[in-house]
């Protein structure tokens, strides 16, 4: 896999190849896939599980943040939880309506109701997380019908690349165990 680093930011947050006329939404998830999937190479670098998610809103990313439970010593330091964190401080809000949350990994339970307590509009996650995912995996919370909240969810988007980030971290870490 090749970790260059591709800026596809302008120096605004907003994508430089602006999405044309026949874009499609998955064109346009993919590209903001791509910035999460940075941000969880970063974390891998740094020693944490890859897991990488931007916040966007109106072709704006208005929050970044990658995993760092570990370096943090902090347990709620999942990457959407810091990309929520980064996104209510610049717009001054901890309600992040109409907002698309990019992440490379179906998000658990924790990050799940923070999601929904943020009234996040839009999930958008690349791989599916069969041990802890809350998002239809290993339970669904975002369809269970007594929460008042409920976020769109598209899941699988550069499921292959998110993947194998986290493969190919879990991999190096087996063989240093050795």
């Amino acid at each position: 896999m090749n970790h260059t680093k591709t800026s596809n930011m302008s120096t605004d947050n907003r994508l430089s190849h602006q999405p044309t006329m026949r874009a499609t939404q998955t064109d346009i998830d993919q590209a903001y896939m791509q910035i999460a999937l940075d941000l969880a190479h970063e974390a891998a670098l740094a020693g944490e599980v890859p897991v990488g998610a931007i916040i966007v809103k109106d072709g704006i990313i208005i929050g970044r943040g990658s995993n760092a439970p570990i370096g943090t010593h902090d347990p709620s330091a999942h990457a959407e939880i810091a990309a929520m964190r980064d996104a209510a401080q610049k717009i001054s809000n901890y309600r992040l309506v109409d907002c698309t949350l990019y992440v490379t990994l179906e998000p658990c339970a924790m990050c799940t109701g923070a999601i929904q307590h943020a009234r996040i509009a839009r999930l958008v996650f690349g791989a599916s997380d069969p041990k802890t995912g809350a998002c239809g995996s290993v339970v669904n919370l975002m369809a269970e019908p007594k929460l008042n909240h409920h976020t769109q969810m598209s899941g699988g988007i550069m499921a292959k690349e998110c993947g194998a980030e986290l493969s190919q971290f879990f991999s190096a870490r087996r063989k240093a165990i050795k």
